[in-house]
């Protein structure tokens, strides 16, 4: 130990260890409620109180009228419902809380009760659950009962013919809507036709948003290449919405104009964004966004994207931060508006801190889990990494697989993905020749429908995407032009299922709250209203949905287990050759060693864990052995398939009474007749990082107990890998094919193993 580099004799040497992990990178804030670094217990949060004479609200949170801030004056007159007000004021606010975890309140019996509650009330009500409560209340009163999920689709290079190809691949892996940004703002337009072509591949009704400024969005979405908003941004102090030339009126207002032109809009707010801009005013994380919610209920917005959003990373570092991010949540919901539940901006290094961040709101569901999985490479993720990007999109399959709980994906066959971007590709590159926009060659669409992300892609630069960004903003282009551009390319598929998303505008049908659009049909709050009441209630998937779920890449079967092995028979039949010549009888040799062989070795079954070919493992044995003066015989035993009773019945057989049992899969054991039969002498259990060379070692070692004396144990070094998921399965399955082959009361056979001169 001494001599490690990086051995310190006055240091625990595990410290040194955690200094290397991912986590190391993350950075804690000391809780600083006096400096806004509190999550939920802010130096200056006021105590929950409302005064109303003669109908009118005279004091609230402990502020006169006469020194109400603008938010104040908003959410008094906008958001709180004076009819419920006073009962609702009047609970005590841990009745409340329980009643939030409790299945037998009816949900719309709380969000009545929501109306009548200020800022503070709100937040000293769930601040009193635990992560575990604000989950089970979260997956009770979020609005639609069906999970969705939302993507994030952009590139480094603001490439259109990626964007197309992208968003395609998005759809195709079942997100309900699909957001852009760009690196370079004069490519607005451009992304925004891109992700609006591709699309339409392959489905209709994935809405799709450009983020971008909020005057140039609002074109973009009369310009009908977008379907929904969310940059309605919206804080907790006065000085913050000042800071942004904004009011809650004037947010109001662009909400309106939004709706009005058959735009779905939900606002965006989320913990930390007040102390980011530096106006916390020693307030808590919740205090504020309890207020930030307050206001966007009463702009009448449809929904939020909250739960930290930009500030999840700042929230994160303080105690409590993320249980934080989960109580936002839940007042989003409880407020009765769609929530996308934020997970967007990865909030930690650690993988353990990630995962385990999405899973509340993975098993509880939410309208939009994550308000932007990056279904694009973390390098390539314009809005910066999110919890989950392209790399872990697999991950987040199998959480969705491992509990059974619907995250809104699905998987994507690989010649079913190279399909969609292709013709995502052409689609656009036709669109953009018609309205001779640019002209993509081959060399281009080939690279971008093959690359994993613009590091592998030969296509657009940002300069040549802001020239046609330019062009289609200055030549007014819009859907209308795209839609009837496709359908003279041949796009007809394409063409109806973005005229769909027009007509749906049109009828405005999916403003309702938490709308989305699967099989051509909206769902919302309004037709497919939570209805959670415990067991047996609310979302269950079904037996279409389960199935989707379960079916992911490189799944293993019985039938796909011996396929693999079937490859490898034609070799192994030049290497070795098995004959039976006959029942085993008990052997009179002092000086032998007896292998016994598992059912499949060699006849249904070709190599081991760690692939050697069986003949090899043979050869292996046969040489140990017999580099020590002894000598081998080998049976085959069909009456068990278990390592221990394979090597005890070899011992058995054995004229030295020292025997091994060999596992086709590699497990392997050296035995001796009186021992009971898992008290063995040696034990190869980790058959996966089991070597030629050990194998060897062990025919030795059996050889030196057949004559009596006590080699030093074999063993196996592993760091743990031996034992990880990776080998389970198949290990399972193996196994799950020997046994099948026994035979009660089978006898041992005597077997002839002839080995080519290539193996032994």
């Amino acid at each position: 130990m001494a001599d490690s580099p990086s051995y310190n004799a006055n240091r625990w040497q595990r410290f040194s260890d955690w200094d290397k992990r991912p986590l190391r990178l993350d950075q804690f804030a000391v809780e600083d409620p006096e400096n806004g670094f509190s999550a939920f217990s802010g130096a200056k949060d006021p105590k929950p109180g409302l005064a109303i004479t003669d109908g009118k609200i005279t004091s609230m949170d402990g502020v006169a009228l006469k020194d109400f801030d603008m938010i104040d004056a908003f959410i008094a007159q906008h958001h709180l419902d004076l009819d419920v007000a006073e009962e609702a004021m009047a609970m005590s606010s841990g009745d409340v809380a329980r009643m939030l975890v409790d299945m037998n309140v009816p949900r719309v019996e709380l969000t009545r009760l929501a109306r009548g509650m200020t800022p503070a009330k709100l937040a000293e009500v769930v601040a009193q659950l635990n992560a575990m409560e604000i989950s089970f209340s979260y997956s009770k009163m979020r609005a639609r009962q069906t999970p969705g999920n939302q993507a994030h689709v952009t590139n480094a290079k603001d490439d259109p013919l990626q964007l197309g190809a992208d968003a395609a691949i998005a759809v195709a892996l079942g997100f309900d809507e699909i957001e852009t940004t760009m690196r370079v703002s004069r490519n607005a337009w451009s992304n925004a036709m891109a992700c609006c072509v591709g699309s339409s591949v392959g489905r209709a009704g994935t809405l799709f948003q450009c983020s971008s400024e909020e005057a140039e969005e609002l074109e973009i979405g009369m310009a009908g290449f977008t379907s929904y908003a969310e940059t309605v941004s919206v804080y907790g102090t006065e000085s913050a919405f000042i800071d942004g030339d904004d009011t809650p009126w004037s947010k109001t207002w662009l909400a309106a104009a939004y709706a009005s032109r058959g735009i779905k809009m939900r606002c965006t707010s989320g913990a930390a964004a007040e102390l980011l801009m530096g106006f916390h005013e020693a307030k808590s994380l919740l205090y504020l966004e309890a207020r930030c919610l307050c206001v966007q209920r009463g702009m009448g917005s449809q929904g939020t994207q909250n739960g930290g959003i930009d500030g999840a990373p700042l929230a994160s570092t303080m105690p409590g931060g993320v249980r934080e991010l989960m109580a936002e949540n839940l007042l989003a919901v409880w407020l009765d508006l769609e929530c996308a539940s934020g997970n967007d901006a990865r909030h930690s290094e650690s993988e353990i801190r990630v995962g385990a961040k999405i899973l509340p709101f993975l098993i509880a569901g939410s309208d939009l889990i994550c308000s932007g999985f990056g279904s694009i490479l973390k390098y390539d993720n314009s809005f910066n990494p999110s919890s989950f990007n392209g790399e872990e999109l697999e991950d987040f399959l199998v959480l969705q697989r491992d509990f059974e709980a619907d995250g809104g994906l699905k998987s994507v066959e690989e010649a079913t993905a190279l399909s969609l971007r292709t013709q995502a590709i052409e689609a656009l590159s036709y669109v953009f020749e018609d309205l001779e926009l640019s002209t993509p060659d081959e060399n281009m669409k080939r690279s971008v429908a093959v690359a994993s992300g613009s590091d592998d892609t030969d296509s657009y630069l940002p300069r040549a995407v802001a020239d046609i960004s330019d062009q289609i903003k200055d030549r007014a282009i819009t859907v209308v032009d795209v839609i009837k551009s496709l359908h003279k390319g041949g796009f007809i598929e394409e063409a109806e299922n973005l005229l769909f998303l027009v007509k749906l505008r049109v009828s405005g049908d999916y403003l309702q709250t938490s709308a989305v659009v699967r099989d051509r049909k909206i769902i919302s709050a309004i037709n497919d209203p939570n209805m959670y009441q415990g067991p047996g209630t609310g979302y269950r998937l079904s037996d279409e949905r389960r199935e989707e779920l379960a079916t992911i890449r490189d799944v293993l079967d019985r039938e796909s287990v011996l396929r693999a092995e079937a490859i490898y028979e034609p070799a192994e039949s030049k290497r070795v050759s098995y004959h039976t010549r006959g029942p085993a009888e008990p052997g009179t040799n002092p000086a032998e060693v007896v292998i016994a062989l598992s059912p499949g070795f060699g006849n249904t079954l070709f190599r081991t864990l760690a692939g050697h070919p069986l003949s090899r493992v043979i050869g292996e044995l046969k040489a140990g052995i017999e580099g020590e003066g002894t000598t081998m015989r080998i049976v085959r035993c069909r009456h068990t398939a278990d390592t221990s009773f394979l090597g005890l019945t070899a011992a058995g057989l054995s004229g030295s009474g020292v025997g091994i049992g060999l596992q086709a899969k590699g497990t392997a054991i050296i035995h001796h007749k009186e021992r009971l039969p898992h008290n063995n002498l040696e034990l190869f259990s980790n058959a996966p990082i089991t070597t030629l060379e050990h194998y060897r070692g062990m025919g030795r070692n059996a050889a030196i107990y057949a004559r009596g004396d006590m080699p030093d144990p074999i063993i196996v070094p592993t760091h743990g890998e031996a034992l990880g998921a990776r080998f389970h399965a198949r290990v399972a399955l193996t196994y799950a094919i020997e046994t099948e082959m026994t035979q009660d009361g089978a006898s041992p056979e005597l077997i002839d193993v002839r080995l080519t001169e290539e193996t032994s």
